[in-house]
């Protein structure tokens, strides 16, 4: 997993698993904390994530509501837009250009 950008924009590549979370929530924790405004994660070079992971996307988005702030994600591959759609996180998650329910594969 790597995660590059400042408190604004974060691309986040590779595996965010219970591998990489710790690290990963760290790096996301302080960027909601030094930041204003929306926080952008870009999750286009994001290859694989798994429930610990959603866990940490969703604690980055609990955290930036505490602080004023909102986590907007990008650039979301379909296979996590389908797992998205299935716990229903996409009603609660900011998602840019939103997710085409619709234009998903059913499961």
């Amino acid at each position: 997993m790597h995660i590059r950008g400042d408190h604004a924009e974060l691309v986040v590549g590779g595996r965010l698993d219970v591998r990489s979370a710790a690290d990963a929530r760290t790096v996301l924790h302080s960027a909601v904390d030094d930041g204003v405004g929306d926080l952008v994660l870009d999750l286009s070079e994001l290859e694989f994530w798994d429930a610990t992971g959603l866990g940490v996307i969703m604690g980055a988005h609990r955290r930036a509501g505490r602080c004023g702030r909102r986590l907007v994600l990008r650039g979301v591959p379909p296979q996590m837009q389908r797992l998205l759609v299935a716990t229903r996180l996409h009603r609660i998650l900011a998602i840019e250009g939103g997710i085409g329910v619709e234009s998903l594969p059913r499961v």
